[in-house]
């Protein structure tokens, strides 16, 4: 699952900047410009979407994140915060996969003594 949670964070940044970057090469960043596009309200309805997603995984990597004694859980809240969620839950469980896995390879090591 590693590998699929690494090639997810890949579109999940490559996607979204596909059709930021041309907007923002064309536009700028005119903040005018952006809230007249989000006052629409379909356009309102997908940022609050995505408003609420990011505040459930940032409450997801907390919790999850110390219940497991993870490390470097402001990495995905920062990845969600620059990207979006496209990024930050892939690098999220991508993070966590590899924590669990860790957790039972030093396990694994500890209950099987060597023989010397």
């Amino acid at each position: 699952m590693t590998r699929f949670y690494l090639l997810m964070c890949v579109l999940g940044t490559a996607l979204p900047f596909s059709s930021f970057l041309p907007w923002i090469t064309t536009f700028g960043f005119d903040l005018p410009l952006i809230w007249q596009g989000i006052s629409h309200p379909l356009s309102a309805f997908a940022w609050l979407d995505v408003v609420v997603s990011a505040l459930v995984l940032f409450g997801f990597i907390i919790v999850e994140g110390r219940r497991l004694r993870m490390t470097r859980l402001w990495l995905p809240i920062l990845a969600t915060c620059t990207v979006g969620v496209s990024l930050g839950l892939p690098l999220f469980l991508y993070l966590r996969e590899r924590h669990l896995n860790e957790t039972i390879n030093a396990k694994s090591d500890l209950s099987f003594p060597s023989i010397n």
